[in-house]
């Protein structure tokens, strides 16, 4: 490389150095600086995060089906056959035998004609909204919808109309306002709010849009495998199952492998499959990913104590927390927020709390509204009882210590 090259690269990177620096000292002072912690180990309900050997309540491996045996040798099995990559996009090279038949199988779980399978729950909304909306369009979204709804509606460049969190009467009215006026309208909710641990009122929200010739997309990124009497989620918690337009989930959380995917007809695939941009233009997802997520299909039929336990941990640490007057509102769900409301206070908790041996993760703005700062806890189905209530007893403890 040439010396005037060098210095090229040396003042290119100097002008990014200084362009870092000053967004980095704002993102400082308004106190929302965040660096990534290690984890080491299995992904258990212990693990080693930034060198402390802690119980992990942090997570969303909510059923513990990542380190299952039976998963772990899907994986292991599907590398030995296939490699480690699918070597291209679907359309190109990367279509194999294995990812139709986890789409097959995702389509039979949830009871649809077809599925759909994305590399990230992120990347299934940024290419599924553009691909049915646009100009002359309006998205209605819940105003605490996930950033990847958000985002998705930015790239489809279409109206947005935004209703009250999980109020029926601000949805039907915001409905009724813009569906005149629109070519199409798509309702974008999430089933379980990933900060909040409420339940989307799943029903009322399908109803009233299909009323009104309106298409509905639920990312159940958090209530797959876990939620519903046979863990279809939360369209099975609200017996809509088989009514969504287009059911989100991840194969990352609750199924213990990674990808995403999207369930409903199969003129809904044929769709995507021609028009999502996330989909068309990325390699396919990995088949030792593929083969684990089947694996872990299966197992959230056979062994339905998992659902049963994970239930029954956060009942406990529900109202463990609430003997110390500790409020988990309004959570429903095997996501529980404790709001400490100040960021400082709230990621000082969090590290006095990985001292004494818990990992909670503390989450501030942009994540949640500024002031509502909190521990969002995840229990998993193989906690202890003595680990959750340590749990509980210790955040009480902390709490009390911490000054007002």
């Amino acid at each position: 490389m040439s010396r005037e090259a060098a210095h090229n690269i040396s003042n290119r990177g100097s002008a990014l150095d200084a362009v870092a620096d000053e967004i980095l000292d704002g993102i400082r002072d308004r106190g929302t600086y965040r660096r990534m912690r290690v984890l080491d180990g299995l992904q258990a309900p212990r693990m080693t995060v930034d060198g402390r050997d802690v119980l992990l309540f942090a997570g969303s491996n909510y059923l513990d089906l990542a380190r299952h045996p039976e998963v772990i040798e899907a994986a292991e099995r599907a590398s030995r056959e296939y490699g480690c990559a699918a070597g291209g996009s679907r359309l190109i090279t990367g279509n194999l035998v294995c990812h139709e038949a986890l789409e097959e199988e995702l389509a039979s779980f949830f009871g649809t004609e077809a599925a759909l399978a994305f590399n990230t729950g992120y990347m299934a909304n940024v290419g599924v909204i553009p691909a049915i909306v646009g100009a002359g369009d309006v998205l209605l979204s819940d105003e605490l919808n996930h950033a990847s709804i958000i985002d998705g509606a930015k790239l489809a460049r279409t109206d947005v109309a935004v209703f009250r969190h999980g109020d029926v009467d601000s949805f039907r009215e915001t409905l009724e306002r813009v569906r005149p006026k629109a070519r199409r309208v798509l309702v974008a909710v999430d089933g379980v709010y990933s900060m909040d641990g409420d339940v989307a009122p799943v029903a009322e929200i399908v109803k009233h849009a299909h009323d009104a010739d309106a298409i509905v997309l639920l990312d159940d990124a958090h209530g797959t495998g876990c939620l519903g009497a046979r863990g279809r989620g939360t369209a099975e918690l609200a017996g809509v199952l088989g009514e969504v337009d287009i059911l989100m989930g991840t194969l990352g959380k609750s199924i213990g492998s990674f990808g995403a995917f999207v369930a409903g007809s199969a003129k809904m695939r044929d769709l995507f499959v021609n028009t999502a941009r996330s989909f068309i233009f990325s390699c396919a997802l990995a088949p030792a990913q593929v083969q684990a997520a089947r694996a872990a299909l299966r197992l959230i039929d056979e062994e339905p104590w998992r659902r049963e336990r994970l239930d029954a941990n956060c009942d406990r640490l529900r109202k463990r927390l609430g003997t110390h007057g500790i409020s988990t509102d309004p959570s429903t769900t095997h996501i529980l927020p404790v709001v400490i409301g100040e960021n400082a206070k709230t990621m000082a908790t969090c590290e006095s709390l990985l001292e004494r041996g818990y990992y909670a993760q503390g989450i501030r703005h942009p994540s949640v509204p500024e002031g509502t700062a909190r521990l969002r806890i995840t229990p998993m189905a193989t906690h202890s009882e003595e680990e959750i209530d340590g749990l509980a007893d210790t955040i009480a403890d902390l709490l009390s210590e911490a000054p007002a």
